[in-house]
């Protein structure tokens, strides 16, 4: 089989986009150091909850839990380039713009595969889509169950994350997952 010059440059954009997602992997959530938890959870940890947890919100919201997920799915890949800061950091610097982050990030890549990644994070920053809307909320109630986990765990100073991440929830189904989080154990699965 041959390829073209056009083909192996558009393999290689995404290949090397491919090891850029994968310092997601590596990338701790940095704000949990602050309670003295020395290993937390990566971005990539983070993200696959998220987008589990999208697509059930949107199931129960009526929307489309395909695209609640993806939208998730891409929600910290920015990260790669300007990591997890804390909410300690933000009254020290301007915020960064993550379409236009993602857009660095994937102008190696072919037109289709780099439009999908800019329109899927463009919707989730705008938040004017139920879809955005579920991803969002759960971004904010996967925060809220690992601290959770967390507390649970012995590490008592992640009542800030709990309450900061509850109160950020808009969706009535967010809501509920929150409350019964907030009272059964992360153990209750096994029940």
């Amino acid at each position: 089989m041959t390829h073209t010059a056009a083909s192996r440059t558009a393999a290689s954009g995404i290949a090397a986009f491919t090891f850029e997602m994968g310092v997601l992997k590596r990338l701790r959530r940095s704000g949990w150091w602050q309670v003295g938890i020395r290993d937390p959870e990566s971005v990539a940890e983070h993200s696959l909850r998220v987008a589990q947890l999208a697509a059930l919100l949107a199931a129960e919201e009526g929307a489309d839990p395909a695209r609640a997920a993806y939208l998730a799915l891409w929600h910290d890949s920015q990260e790669t380039r300007i990591t997890d800061l804390p909410h300690t950091a933000r009254p020290y610097i301007t915020k960064p713009d993550n379409v236009a982050v993602t857009r660095d990030q994937v102008a190696p890549l072919p037109h289709a595969a780099a439009a999908t990644v800019v329109d899927a994070v463009t919707e989730f920053e705008a938040q004017l889509t139920p879809e955005a809307r579920c991803a969002r909320d759960a971004d904010k109630l996967e925060c809220l169950v690992q601290a959770v986990e967390y507390r649970h765990g012995g590490h008592a100073g992640v009542q800030e994350w709990i309450d900061s991440s509850y109160a950020a929830l808009r969706t009535d189904v967010a809501k509920r997952v929150a409350d019964a989080a907030l009272n059964q154990s992360p153990m209750s699965w096994r029940d």
